[in-house]
């Protein structure tokens, strides 16, 4: 069993659709470490009735072990949304994910019908950048989606491989999310057979700080678990920067040098970070 003390990844966080009885069964056999079992945008009007019966008699009984249990609701403006949060409420999964959070009072009105569980937001609108600290602060959110697809369709941004347009309102919703000690999830990469799009996409994501990044397919989890995993590089440089502070310490000093480069306290916090994480990685 996992360690509950380690931070639990979320590297490769995978959205299945929620009336795909197969995909919701082979999901239990990836090798995610999350699961977004979506009643939302991957399931047409006819069918969202039955998936949400569906999803709550999987999650009752099959086994997805390590991996996450994250149902996205559709809104409560819908006439699906509030039978979501009363059946959820019920089944209780590891969180909802509600989408189109714009302010906190969303947030407000889903914590209403769903106590105790911890909630994610999906940031995906024009007007959410501006609240995204107000949301973050919400006692009851756990984490962000960064949701880039309906971000882009909502300020009319072109699709550029190096995501420019959409980075301020990424940054500003990673930034609240962090200062807050929330999971920030990236968004989506379409072209699920570009691996070369996908690995500089998750190279962009982990260089700006997000935890993980959502995904449309199976075939995106090796390489999004691998971008969003500490390097063997890293874990080792983290273990000489808090071996050589140590001696530093102990010599009465209050920095130490590493190839050449000064390390403080700060970067011995971050080293104990990469190590924590590598450990949960492990451990899971």
């Amino acid at each position: 069993m996992a360690d509950p003390t380690l931070p639990r990844p979320f590297r490769s966080v995978l959205y299945i659709p929620g009336a795909n009885q197969r995909a919701l069964e082979k999901a239990a056999t990836l090798d995610c470490d999350a699961i977004i079992f979506d009643l939302e945008d991957a399931v047409a009007p006819e069918e969202k009735t039955r998936a949400r019966a569906l999803v709550a008699e999987m999650l009752a009984t099959v086994d997805y072990g390590h991996r996450a249990k994250i149902v996205r609701m559709n809104a409560l403006d819908t006439e699906w949304g509030r039978a979501d949060c009363l059946t959820y409420a019920d089944v209780r999964p590891d969180a909802i994910l509600v989408p189109k959070v714009s302010r906190p009072a969303h947030v407000d009105a889903v914590a209403t019908l769903v106590p105790d569980l911890p909630l994610w937001a999906m940031m995906e609108t024009a007007v959410v950048a501006w609240h995204a600290a107000d949301i973050a602060a919400h006692p009851r959110i756990e984490g962000f989606v960064v949701g880039t697809n309906d971000l882009a369709k909502d300020i009319g941004a072109r699709f550029r491989p190096d995501r420019m347009p959409l980075l301020t309102a990424m940054s500003l919703c990673l930034l609240a999310g962090k200062a807050h000690g929330r999971i920030v999830v990236d968004g989506v990469y379409n072209a699920f057979k570009d691996d070369e799009g996908l690995r500089a996409e998750c190279n962009q994501g982990r260089d700006m700080g997000f935890d993980g990044k959502t995904l449309i397919h199976p075939a995106q989890i090796a390489i999004a678990n691998e971008v969003f995993a500490p390097s063997a590089a890293e874990i080792e440089q983290a273990r000489r920067q808090i071996d050589a502070y140590a001696e530093a310490e102990r010599a009465g000093k209050g920095v130490a040098v590493v190839d050449g480069k000064i390390v403080e306290k700060l970067h011995v916090v971050a080293a104990e970070r990469i190590l924590a994480r590598a450990e949960a990685i492990e451990a899971r």
